[in-house]
């Protein structure tokens, strides 16, 4: 990436942009510190609201949509002494900014999107794009003292191991993929939208745990009945949210707890894979649905991984690894700003403009 000089004598402007699966998120970092009367929350034009559009064409869309956004938030006030643009991005990136897929965004096959180079050619300052997670983790980064796992539980999952300074994943941007993780082998096992079947993001996600809801709910319907799923009005499986679903299980509703739990086993088993393989012991969650659900969501994930063990610890010690990270959704849009400030040069001079 080429940069030119920036804006001097003041602390670094970014405008920055968190691209998830549900929405699309901009705003206005000041020295660090995200304005929150800057943060637009637009519906993202992806699979999310077409899902009978061919992934070609909802790609095509979505970076229509996030470049023009980016464009006209410049323009804004918000946008007027901006030296930089931070991009983060719901899918895994090579080292040159190539998106390689975008599950949540387009659904399967798409051509490799060079999100990086369509950016700097549209838009009047340097960008630096990275993974949504890569991005979160540069904020928890700033406070976390030892090696963590970043997860995101929300329209899918994923992940980011940070140790030693840095995001592990290699240069082809492979690596923090764990929803794309086969965990029911059966050819029949439920679909994901990268176009794979079984993999732990289409069961252990907010899509996912809203799917098994409203199956148990068609299967159980006495239970169902019984749940506060159903509220005073009897309503039917398909009327189930992510919203109630989340509210039942911190009411301590018992249908969804239990749909909950036995959602979270595989997740529980990728925790316990990742502590076995490199000894991460501290794992943090963040994602509309896992903050929904809030406290119950470790306990029951607490549930499962302690009866699953953890080698060489004991209960307590497996507990204590969970944490949830902070109750917001600007994880991406606070990191992706200090990724920025990591690889851009400090602003020299005036202009601000390649």
């Amino acid at each position: 990436m080429t940069t030119t000089p920036l804006s001097a004598g003041g602390p670094r402007v970014s405008v920055v942009a968190d691209l998830g699966g549900t929405t699309l998120r901009l705003g206005r970092v000041a020295g660090g510190v995200l304005d929150a009367a800057s943060v637009r929350r637009i519906p993202t034009e992806g699979i999310g609201r077409h899902r009978t559009l061919p992934a070609q064409v909802l790609q095509d869309q979505v970076v229509e949509q996030l470049a023009g956004e980016l464009e006209a938030y410049l323009r804004s006030p918000y946008g007027a002494g901006a030296d930089s643009v931070g991009v983060s991005f719901a899918g895994p990136l090579s080292k040159d900014g190539t998106v390689l897929a975008g599950p949540t965004l387009w659904g399967g096959t798409a051509a490799p999107l060079p999100v990086t180079d369509i950016l700097a050619r549209r838009l009047p300052v340097p960008v630096v794009v990275a993974n949504d997670i890569t991005a979160a983790a540069w904020r928890y980064a700033a406070t976390e003292t030892v090696p963590f796992c970043l997860i995101t539980v929300s329209s899918g999952i994923g992940h980011k191991v940070f140790r030693h300074g840095e995001v592990l994943i290699d240069e082809a941007g492979h690596g923090g993929e764990i929803g794309h993780w086969r965990v029911d082998p059966r050819p029949d096992a439920l679909p994901c939208e990268c176009g794979g079947r079984g993999h732990l993001g289409g069961i252990a996600s907010g899509r996912g745990v809203l799917l098994a809801a409203r199956g148990a709910a068609a299967d159980d319907p006495a239970g169902f009945a019984g749940s506060a799923l159903a509220g005073p009005a009897g309503h039917r499986p398909d009327g189930i949210t992510n919203q109630s679903l989340a509210q039942a299980v911190r009411a301590g509703d018992p249908f969804a707890t239990t749909v909950l739990s036995d959602c979270l086993l595989p997740l529980a088993q990728a925790v316990d894979c990742l502590f076995t393989a490199i000894g991460i012991r501290r794992y943090l969650f963040i994602g509309g649905f896992a903050v929904a659900v809030g406290t119950p969501f470790l306990r029951l994930l607490g549930d499962q991984l302690a009866r699953l063990g953890c080698f060489g610890l004991d209960e307590r010690q497996i507990r204590d690894m969970l944490a949830l990270g902070a109750a917001d959704d600007d994880h991406s849009l606070i990191g992706m700003a200090r990724m920025v400030a990591h690889m851009l040069p400090a602003p020299t001079a005036a202009g601000g403009r390649r």
